[in-house]
């Protein structure tokens, strides 16, 4: 079996993170992917902490595995979530959108492994010295807010600033792209976008139907004048907001038109006024599994070829 250093570290069976995905990554899913062996997330999004308490209480009821909540920093509700996972005795906490340093001693101190997600080398050596258990390296070719550096580029380099274990994202969706990060120096891999075809995920079906007809040019990124850049499928409203992006459209006028799209996709299956947020890898994505079909076809995948591989050194 595929095994890497957190696995011990978080107690998990195989080294794959099921993303923290807004709107979609909830305690249905986080379950499952737990159950499987994997690291499940919760994503706390701009929920508060009476919502974020539910959640992982549902988890609880059932897995008694490991997991996680993404935190995402910018959150409105970021101080009393933060105060949450604490009470609840999460066992890990993903943050992204932010800089997360403000709450990591609290959190290192109550027994919590903080893994943040990071888009350049200088963050992840920052979060580093402020006691992290690993880092999230996420690639622009992810769905969801993305930075400028690719996975192939990025995941090597932060690898070479830390010691401490790198987990990529960004552009995973099989074994091939699990086995390529391994080979970049990874210990483990966060996969998002095939997950939202998964039979635990309660995203909408207009939502897993786009993804699974998605083809390799189908996402755009939208967003990098506000400085929350986005990729998501190409639709009636990202094609909009584009078109009024580079019209030079007020930054208010762009906030503006992308409030609540993203929940108008994942929860009302809204094609014409939603955000279905996805990566790159969608074209890669064919057909609906169970949380626990897709971990064990990404690592038995990777598994694999990583065995192929030491087989051509002789």
């Amino acid at each position: 079996m595929l095994r890497s250093p957190i696995c011990e570290t978080l107690g998990i069976e195989k080294p794959i993170f099921q993303g923290g995905m807004a709107w979609i990554a909830d305690a249905s899913l986080a379950s499952a992917v737990s159950e499987a062996g994997g690291l499940g997330i919760i994503a706390a999004m701009n929920a508060n902490a009476a919502w974020l308490r539910s959640e992982i209480q549902a988890l609880r009821a059932k897995t008694s595995k490991p997991f996680g909540v993404n935190v995402m920093l910018m959150s409105p509700f970021a101080d009393e979530v933060a105060q949450v996972v604490i009470e609840e005795h999460v066992p890990v906490v993903v943050t992204g959108a932010g800089n997360p340093v403000k709450y990591m001693k609290a959190w290192n101190e109550a027994g919590i492994k903080v893994i943040p997600v990071v888009a350049s080398v200088g963050l992840a050596r920052i979060v580093e010295r402020a006691g992290a258990a690993a880092v999230i390296a996420e690639g622009g070719e992810s769905g969801g807010h993305v930075g400028d550096a690719t996975t192939m580029a990025l995941v090597p380099q932060v690898v070479d600033a830390v010691n401490i274990p790198v987990i990529a994202a960004g552009g995973i969706a099989d074994g091939r792209g699990m086995a390529a990060a391994f080979m970049l120096g990874a210990r483990g891999v966060q996969v998002g976008t095939r997950f939202l075809v998964a039979e635990e995920c309660t995203v909408s079906e207009e939502y897993k139907e786009r993804v699974l007809k998605a083809k390799d040019i189908s996402t755009l990124v939208t967003g990098r004048r506000t400085g929350h850049a986005v990729r998501c499928l190409k639709t009636p409203f990202t094609n909009a907001f584009a078109k009024r992006e580079n019209e030079g459209a007020p930054i208010e006028e762009l906030e503006q038109m992308g409030a609540g799209a993203l929940r108008k996709a994942a929860k009302d299956g809204n094609y014409e006024e939603g955000s279905f947020m996805c990566g790159q890898v969608a074209g890669l994505v064919h057909e609906r599994q169970s949380a626990a079909q897709i971990v064990d076809d990404i690592v038995d995948g990777a598994e694999a070829l990583l065995l192929e591989a030491s087989r051509w050194v002789a």
